[in-house]
């Protein structure tokens, strides 16, 4: 593959452009743009999704979600769309321009509104991730957070997003160009990942580089993830602990703004080209790249070589050359790793390896991590981020219809915590956190969501600062929950507790009179009368409360904490 390192075309105006633009700015419709539209306009401004010139227009889109080519015939597999909502969509005429601001109400961008559509969201699940299924988290947001109308249209840059934490290491696509010209590096191979370097890497990346007679770029998306994944400040120091590990004047690290969507075959594909415009010639595709787990069947989502094979057949037109991923493992008899292809005599070898299941098991328990499989430097900077469960904050969410015993089993399990002691205890129950957080809300789906996303937003703060929250809301719907879940699980557990109390029972007990009242049509969009209770799937536990002392119950959910290793028996 022919390396060409002259500069690319990014979307930058002038310094003095940029000026007047801003100043011009301030009198624009203003969108606000989501964390994933900051990470994808950052790389429409400065190349890193060249040949892309702003959001997509309606038939870029189709031709993408259809074929993963744009209007104009050239190669790319993702669509980088702007979504709004309904409501601000009324508001954007096609022809006007917007100013796009980041979350701070910086202005970053003008943008020029060529296209405004309403998008098949459920073909574009089915085409872009195989499957329009909720359990991918692509497909989840897609359906879930994402607006509901699309605009398309070129882009004007006017400054990048600011960036606080480790400046030194983020380069645009040009200045890692500058950099390999600099070098007089002719071939370069990119390592993506989202994970902590481990032994194994190294050597991937080691032998990689070598198969390749390449110089080596560590390049990790510290931009949007998978949900649930160790948080980039962690793995970013884990990356400075072991670069030491490798030839300085070899082997570069920078870090990529981007936001994944986790989409296996397609995102390898995008990866490439992404690498391509930074500048590289070769990139290393791993089994499952970008592989986001399992189905609502339990499957995974992609075959463990799709990704390789579409690569593959696009490789010589994207002019980046794919290196294979080698599963590497661990010979104790050789003290090495190697290829678990390559082991001939592996009937008479003692062959080691830590899945990532395991690595998490061993680092929630305190369990020792041996050396063979990662450095003392990057085990340290994961168990500060990561301490063992029983020193981890975590979240009790509690969900069931009105009457159900939330309350009164939060309130006994709150007691019991509070008498072992260890960690600060909070109870954010639902008629608590109304007055006290949400007196202005009403009983909307909308406002109940914000109500629950609120009690969220609190719990996860008390998880990430090692306390335990303890939440009893009706929370009735899955998606919000769910929602609620991907942010408390950044920091700590979340445990989900179905209390199944049925709606005769709740009725029978009900000392309001609350149901009586709605089965009269004197309260509207009550929950299990009028308005709908989507039934936990996989609770972590699921509490029969009917003729069960309350004591009971509580005492069910401290021997399930005792289990997770979350409490010590």
């Amino acid at each position: 593959m022919a390396q060409d390192l002259s500069p690319i075309p990014e979307l930058y105006v002038s310094y003095d452009s940029a000026l007047k633009l801003k100043a011009e700015a301030g009198n624009l419709t203003s969108h606000d743009l989501t964390p994933r539209q900051i990470c994808d306009l950052e790389l429409l401004m400065n190349g890193g999704f060249n040949p892309l010139k702003g959001f997509l227009t309606e038939a870029d889109y189709d031709g993408v979600v259809e074929n993963m080519r744009l209007a104009s015939g050239a190669l790319w597999p993702i669509p980088i769309t702007l979504d709004v909502s309904q409501k601000e969509a009324d508001t954007i005429e096609v022809g006007q321009d917007i100013a796009l601001r980041d979350q701070e109400g910086m202005i970053l961008a003008t943008m020029t509104i060529t296209d405004k559509w309403t998008p098949n969201k459920a073909n574009e699940a089915e085409k872009v991730f195989g499957a329009d299924d909720s359990a991918h988290p692509a497909v989840n947001y897609l359906h879930n957070q994402a607006g509901a109308v699309y605009l398309g249209g070129p882009i004007t840059g006017i400054q990048q997003p600011v960036h606080y934490d480790f400046r030194a290491r983020r380069d645009t696509p040009n200045e890692l160009r500058a950099y390999f010209r600099k070098m007089g590096w002719r071939k370069v191979v990119a390592f993506q990942t989202r994970n902590p370097l481990h032994r194994a890497h190294q050597e991937l990346t080691f032998r990689a580089a070598k198969e390749a007679q390449a110089n080596l770029l560590i390049h990790p998306i510290v931009g949007l993830t998978k949900p649930g994944d160790i948080d980039h400040f962690t793995r970013v120091r884990c990356y400075e602990a072991v670069l030491d590990q490798y030839p300085s004047s070899t082997t570069a690290m920078s870090l990529l703004n981007l936001a994944m969507r986790m989409a296996g075959p397609r995102e390898a594909v995008w990866h490439g080209l992404i690498r391509k415009n930074h500048g590289c010639t070769h990139f290393i595709v791993g089994r499952d790249h970008a592989g986001p787990g399992n189905n609502s069947a339990g499957e995974d989502f992609y075959g463990p070589y799709d990704a390789q094979d579409l690569f593959r057949e696009h490789q010589e037109e994207m002019d980046i050359e794919m290196v294979d991923f080698k599963h590497m493992v661990y010979v104790q008899d050789r003290a090495q790793y190697e290829p678990a292809d390559e082991i001939a005599d592996k009937d008479n070898v003692t062959v080691l390896n830590i899945s990532g299941t395991e690595l998490r098991r061993r680092l929630a328990e305190g369990i020792d991590i041996p050396e063979w499989f990662s450095f003392p430097s990057v085990v340290e900077e994961l168990r500060k981020s990561r301490p063992a469960r029983a020193k981890q904050g975590f979240t009790v969410f509690f969900t069931g219809f009105s009457g159900s015993g939330k309350s009164t089993i939060a309130n006994a399990l709150m007691v019991k915590l509070m008498e072992m002691g260890g960690r600060p205890v909070t109870l954010l129950d639902g008629d608590i956190v109304r007055k006290n957080l949400s007196s202005e809300l009403g009983f909307s789906k909308e406002h109940r969501d914000l109500n629950i996303r609120r009690i969220g937003y609190v719990a996860s703060e008390i998880t990430k600062n090692g306390g335990i929250a303890i939440c009893a809301p009706i929370a009735p719907y899955a998606t919000t929950r769910r929602a609620v879940r991907e942010d408390i699980e950044e920091f700590g557990a979340f445990i989900e507790i179905h209390v199944a109390t049925s709606i005769e029972e709740c009725e029978r007990r009900d000392r309001k009179g609350l149901y009586k009242l709605a089965r009269e049509g004197k309260i509207k969009e009550f929950t299990g009368i009028s308005d709908p209770y989507d039934v936990p799937q996989n609770p972590e536990l699921s509490l029969e409360t009917e003729s069960v002392e309350v004591d009971n119950c509580a005492h069910q959910v401290i021997l399930k904490l005792e289990s997770m290793g979350l409490i010590k028996g």
